[in-house]
């Protein structure tokens, strides 16, 4: 069998699944790239790779996309690494700059600003633009929170929105993947999930932030009927901004 290429976000919120990977014999029978989030979705829908695991708000423009497997990234209320941070008040917020890493945050956050919030804002990619508020995601943010006037985690802003978990990113494939090897990778990705504890040993340590708490509490990585609920109102969301 050709081996199966895969993109997967390069974060420590999927060092879980990684380190599965590593530890698994599945490990020989795939091409594994880590990249940015934009990267990794623009990898599955170019077929530069078969799957990645990719933001899921670039579902929609992935030719024959399917979720593949049983495991994402996800949160059930606040996920403590994707945020509006503000000088503001979220009432008092005019202008956004977006974060160039990550097409589901930003889209998360547009959602958020017009539907639950009610406020028309300007947006920018620009980083050298005086904004309001800024969109930050990922490792980037760890001990953060304290910098900033406001802080707004979108997965706990999305559940009082919605009521609902979120979906962040998603294994997401552009052809059909055996049903052997998706059983296989299953088995490797819940190693990993299995094995956080001896993980963490081998993680960087981030001052003011709590690794254990984020990756054993904050992520939450079973994709279930709820999330995937989420994820198709989300994109109905997207599709009215």
């Amino acid at each position: 069998m050709n081996k199966i290429k895969i993109s997967a976000v390069s974060y420590i919120n999927t060092k879980p699944f990684i380190y599965g990977i590593e530890h698994s014999q599945i490990l020989d029978k795939i091409d594994l790239s880590l990249d940015i989030p934009t990267d990794c979705a623009a990898k599955v829908i170019d077929g530069q790779v078969d799957m990645g695991l990719m933001p899921v708000a670039a579902f929609p423009l992935v030719p024959n996309g399917q979720l593949i497997g049983g495991y994402c990234i996800g949160s059930i209320g606040a996920v403590n690494s994707v945020f509006i941070f503000s000088k503001v008040p979220v009432e008092e917020i005019k202008s956004l700059r977006l974060d160039s890493h990550s097409r589901t945050s930003n889209h998360l956050s547009q959602v958020l600003m017009k539907f639950y919030w009610k406020q028309q804002i300007a947006l920018t990619t620009d980083i050298d633009a005086e904004t309001d508020a800024i969109v930050l995601i990922g490792d980037r943010t760890f001990g953060k929170k304290d910098q900033y006037a406001y802080a707004y985690d979108l997965g706990e802003e999305w559940m009082k929105f919605t009521g609902l978990p979120f979906l962040y990113a998603a294994w997401i494939a552009n052809k059909a993947i055996p049903e052997d090897f998706i059983a296989e990778f299953n088995e490797a990705l819940l190693f990993g999930l299995d094995h956080r504890k001896e993980l963490l040993k081998e993680l960087p340590e981030f001052e003011r932030f709590d690794m254990e708490d984020y990756l054993m509490n904050k992520l939450n990585f079973e994709l279930t009927a709820e999330k995937k609920q989420a994820m198709d109102l989300f994109l109905s969301y997207i599709e009215r901004l």
